[in-house]
């Protein structure tokens, strides 16, 4: 019988939302029912504690240390993820044609940010669109309607002259930008390390930060009041004291930057936490950071001191809602991931899925 047919019964614990435990659920015809059909002869049991699909808010499929990637290294960074939970990605910024991949059930799925936009020479080579600051509003504009929804700036990058991080836009062209990229129906999301560029950004309606290192009591309160999103990529900040290490010698200054804001990268997430600031999962996987880093993403935000269900939502229940993609709700494409303990009580049993359900069918 084909999978079509099959009637998967997850039983046990169903963690619908945070506070919502089911005991049961149904996968039929692909989708999440918690009525038991009638009629159903060919019925598979997976027993254990079931989550949504994970969420990976900063990832890059299709994207290598050089920058693009051919589609079969691209299918390989995708499943990786999948074995991992991430059955949801917001690809922040890639080079690479990733459309393809919306045509396999068994991948997932992918809400793109187009391609990275960045100052002339003030990013990763092979990465980005670079371009001045008058030409930002036109490539905005051409990266949403590529995009699904959202699209990547890069805010700051070490500026060789100074020796250290600097913002890469002047105001007024990043007031213009976000206001196109808001007309088109899009959401912009900045790269930015330092502090510099932060109260611009923000001031000029950006929607999300990522990394958001920078932080500091003057900008977090922005951030709150704003509704502006982080999300801090605590498994790749874990990379600066290599990186700075690697720079030092040409560019001490910004080496020294680099250690000071990775030595209090946890006291910065949970400031912006306690303020209210809405914290996302984001590995920051592709380019020179493996894939399928999800779960230490999550265990790294609990080590910075957010409560364990919090850092729970910020890759499930609380993420799919930023995303405006369903959890388990009744109807909703049957994309969940079954592990063997309560995820609530040790978020270390994120990194032993059981069973990975994609689109309604067992594939892990």
């Amino acid at each position: 019988m084909s999978d079509d047919h099959v009637v998967l019964h997850v039983k046990g614990r169903v963690l619908a939302g945070p506070e919502d435990v089911r005991d049961e659920l149904w996968v039929v015809g692909g989708r999440v029912s918690y009525d038991r059909p009638a009629g159903a002869r060919d019925v598979r049991t997976v027993e254990g504690w079931a989550l949504p699909g994970l969420v990976d808010a900063h990832c890059h499929v299709g994207l290598g240390p050089d920058g693009p990637v051919p589609e079969d290294m691209a299918e390989k960074q995708a499943l990786t993820d999948r074995e991992a939970g991430t059955l949801l990605i917001r690809d922040a910024g890639s080079p690479s044609d990733t459309r393809w991949i919306d045509a396999r059930e068994d991948l997932p799925k992918i809400i793109r940010a187009g391609r990275h936009i960045a100052r002339t020479r003030r990013y990763i080579r092979n990465y980005a669109h670079e371009v001045e600051p008058d030409q930002l509003v036109a490539y905005v504009a051409q990266e949403a309607r590529r995009g699904d929804g959202w699209v990547k700036l890069v805010g700051d990058w070490i500026d060789r002259d100074l020796g250290d991080l600097a913002a890469c836009w002047p105001r007024e062209a990043v007031e213009a930008a976000i206001a196109e990229a808001h007309r088109l129906g899009a959401r912009v999301t900045a790269h930015c390390f330092a502090e510099e560029s932060l109260r611009d950004l923000v001031e000029a309606g950006i929607d999300c930060v990522e990394h958001a290192t920078g932080l500091t009591e003057d900008t977090i309160p922005l951030f709150a009041e704003r509704g502006v999103a982080i999300v801090p990529t605590l498994v790749n900040i874990a990379t600066f004291p290599h990186l700075a290490a690697g720079g030092e010698r040409r560019y001490p200054v910004w080496a020294d930057h680099m250690r000071r804001l990775h030595a209090r990268r946890y006291d910065t997430v949970r400031a912006a936490w306690d303020a209210g600031v809405p914290v996302f999962v984001g590995t920051d996987a592709g380019g020179s950071l493996a894939h399928g880093l999800v779960a230490g993403e999550v265990a790294e935000l609990v080590t910075a001191g957010i409560p364990p269900v919090a850092a729970l939502s910020a890759t499930t229940w609380g993420a799919r809602a930023w995303l405006g993609r369903p959890g388990l709700e009744e109807g909703a494409p049957a994309d969940l991931v079954v592990y063997e303990a309560d995820p609530r009580a040790d978020v270390r049993v994120l990194a032993a899925p059981r069973r990975v359900v994609l689109n309604g069918r067992a594939v892990s």
